[in-house]
């Protein structure tokens, strides 16, 4: 079955059983036993969360005075909604068809909020529209300015059982205003997020499309048991920092079925930056990633550059990536501190890449001044494997560090069609391999078999 048939199908059934388990409208059970179920390729985010807490409640947003003309500015009736449902025990919020234009507006537990097909939620490109709050303990100030940062245009912070999904509805955060802002140095404070989650657990966003982030699309951070299935997310290719999911200083996050076109990396898992991310220590562990597609200017998938807290056990399964400088990216630097280890990406194809793959160890952008130049990463036990590639310039950048050698790096049956030669570099790495065209710089020539194989991390 072809993967779009599959997501599709998927979609569909996932929409019928919400309904069902939510809304309480067992009628469509019918509907849902009629839906072919896909035969499942690879992994499933199934096992992440339990069962959601039952939904009793539910109101249209209308109910609130919410109009939906793309004009008037429904900040207070959205933030009204999600107050008046917050001691229902639990409760649907219902986005109507309409474009429904707001500010910031903050979320509650045992919530989901449900968008229709033809639901359009705009963020406001009136700045005041989205408050200003401190930076995150494990950054030390805001991520493009010292100081403090724009909230999210929808976001939460030490709440649990939280929902967004519908039938693909849509929400557009207008970014273009902000990527103006940003480019002539005219921003008094850090971009906003489309989605973020602050020390928040059982999660789900699904069936969803997302426009034109001000900056990161979806920042779930010092969260667990997150779940983001079934997503579309789209900026302009040259749009400033737009990445599609960070997972950033996180557990249990599972990312499938997503199609990522912007103007940054696809996925970058995250955990704080230096030696405020060193401090907090706080790692991004257990997140799995099944087949993700997606175009950018940047990387795929992504580690770092700020992973000061650690990174480890990370499962990545089923990548396409197309039209982009980087298929995989570890990205570091002395002074990081912090370790990325247990790594397993297994069967990507890549298609028209600059560099397969890159070991970045002087992606050096820091804080401050405080940082300790002498704290330094380990990046050891990562596991590339099944890759197939065609028209790609380089098959590979491998760069630790002197006295800090990236080891344990591991490259089975991974095939290239590479246009440079040579198509390897590597320095100060140390590594095995097996079934690898063109051949493998010397540092990881070694091969794994027999006495070097490790099998992934799973």
């Amino acid at each position: 079955m072809e993967l779009a048939t599959f997501i599709r199908m998927k979609k569909k059934l996932m929409i019928l059983f919400w309904l069902v388990a939510i809304c309480g409208d067992h009628s469509l059970w019918q509907e849902v036993v009629a839906v072919p179920w896909p035969m499942t390729r690879g992994g499933s985010c199934s096992n992440v969360i339990a069962r959601p807490h039952p939904r009793p409640y539910s109101v249209p947003i209308t109910e609130f005075g919410a109009v939906g003309d793309g004009i008037t500015l429904n900040t207070k009736a959205f933030q009204n909604a999600i107050d008046h449902v917050a001691d229902k025990d639990g409760a649907l919020l219902y986005i109507p068809p309409g474009r429904w234009l707001t500010g910031s507006f903050s979320l509650t537990s045992h919530l989901t909020i449900w968008f229709h097909k033809d639901a359009t939620l705009l963020g406001s490109t009136n700045s005041d529209d989205w408050p200003v709050v401190d930076p995150l303990p494990s950054y030390g100030r805001g991520r493009e300015l010292p100081g403090r940062r724009h909230q999210s245009l929808i976001y939460g912070h030490n709440i649990t059982d939280v929902i967004l999904t519908g039938d693909n509805g849509t929400i557009n955060g207008q970014g273009e205003i902000w990527w103006g802002w940003f480019r002539n140095k005219t921003l008094n404070y850090t971009r906003p997020h489309l989605i973020e989650f602050i020390n928040s657990t059982d999660i789900i966003i699904s069936n969803l499309t997302f426009l034109n982030s001000p900056f990161w699309n979806i920042h779930p951070i010092y969260c667990s048991k997150v779940v983001i299935q079934n997503l579309t997310i789209r900026a302009p290719y040259d749009s400033p920092n737009t990445d599609g999911i960070d997972p950033d200083s996180s557990n249990e996050v599972c990312i499938e079925d997503c199609n990522i076109s912007t103007g940054d990396d696809l996925v970058a898992i995250k955990s704080g930056w230096d030696e405020y991310g060193i401090s907090f220590a706080h790692p991004s562990t257990n997140i799995n990633i099944y087949r993700l597609q997606g175009e950018t200017q940047s990387s795929g998938i992504t580690i770092g550059s700020e992973m000061s807290g650690g990174v480890s056990e990370i499962y990545v399964e089923d990548l396409f990536v197309y039209n982009t400088k980087t298929a995989i990216t570890v990205r570091t630097s002395a002074g990081r501190g912090g370790y990325v280890r247990n790594v397993c990406i297994s069967n990507m194809s890549i298609m028209n890449v600059t560099t397969a793959v890159w070991f970045n160890s002087r992606f050096g952008e820091h804080p401050d001044e405080r940082y300790d130049p002498k704290a330094l990463p380990v990046i050891e036990n990562i596991t590339i494997k099944g890759v197939v590639g065609d028209n790609i310039s380089v098959a590979g950048l491998f760069e630790g560090i002197k006295g800090d050698e990236f080891v344990g790096i591991y490259l089975y049956n991974v095939t290239l069609n590479v246009t440079s030669n040579p198509p390897w570099n590597c320095s100060y790495v140390q590594g095995y391999s097996h079934l690898v065209s063109p051949p493998v710089c010397e540092p990881l020539r070694e091969s794994i078999l027999p006495d070097h194989y490790s099998d992934c991390y799973r």
